[in-house]
C-alpha cells in the first residue's frame, strides 16, 4: 500500500512536469544531463530558471541524484518512527487525519519528520510531532497573521507554512482548529 502511495506521488509529479513544460521526465533528464550541472544546489537552480520548480524540481533532482531511502521507506513505518518514543500524541495524529479527510480530495504523505496534507493543487497542512508533549498543526494561509492559538510558524516543514496550532491531546482538535483546517484546505485547492 505505501509503495502504491509513492507511485501515485511519482505519478503526479511526472504529470506536473509534463503540465507545466510540455515535455516528459525523459527529455527533461536529457536536458539535465547536458546541462552539465553535477551537484544538486546548482541544478536546482538550473531547474528553477527553466521554469521546474516544486515537485516536479524534487523528481528530477532525485531522477539526477537518486531517490533517498526514506523515500523508499513504508510510510506507515515513517509515521511509526514519529511516535515511537510518544505513543500518546499518535491519537492527535489520527483524529486530525479522519477529520482532514472529510475535506475533499486529498492525499496523505508520510515524511521523515512530519505527515503532509496535499490537496490537489498543493500541500496545505502539516502534522509534526513537534516535542514529548506537543503535536504541531502546521498551516499554510498566506498573508494569514498569527492571533488566538494560531502562532507563527517557525521552521515548521517549509516556508509555505505559516501558522501552527499547537495541540497537546485529541481533544484539543475542536471546531476552532477544524474550521481554520478547513480555511487552509479551501485556500489551496
Amino acid at each position: 500500500m505505501a509503495e502504491t502511495r509513492w507511485r501515485e506521488m511519482v505519478d503526479w509529479s511526472v504529470a506536473l512536469l509534463r503540465r507545466g513544460t510540455g515535455e516528459g521526465v525523459p527529455e527533461w533528464n536529457r536536458r539535465v544531463l547536458s546541462s552539465g550541472l553535477d551537484n544538486e544546489c546548482d541544478l536546482r537552480v538550473w531547474l528553477g530558471e527553466q521554469g521546474v520548480t516544486g515537485y516536479p524540481q524534487m523528481l528530477l533532482v532525485m531522477e539526477r541524484f537518486g531517490y533517498p531511502d526514506v523515500l523508499e521507506a513504508w510510510s506507515d513505518a515513517l509515521v511509526n518512527a514519529q511516535y515511537a518514543d510518544r505513543p500518546e500524541l499518535r491519537p492527535i495524529l489520527d483524529r486530525l487525519l479522519a477529520e482532514a479527510a472529510l475535506l475533499g480530495p486529498m492525499r496523505v504523505q508520510a515524511r521523515k519528520t512530519y505527515v503532509a496534507l496535499v490537496s490537489p493543487r498543493r500541500t496545505f497542512a502539516i502534522v509534526k510531532a513537534t516535542s514529548r508533549t506537543r503535536v504541531d498543526l502546521g498551516l499554510r494561509l498566506a498573508g494569514h497573521e498569527p492571533t488566538g492559538r494560531l502562532e507563527a510558524a517557525c521552521s515548521l516543514g517549509n516556508d509555505t507554512i505559516t501558522v501552527r496550532i499547537g495541540i497537546v491531546s485529541a481533544d484539543d482538535v475542536d471546531d476552532d482548529t477544524l474550521s481554520v483546517l478547513r480555511r487552509a484546505y479551501t485556500a489551496n485547492t
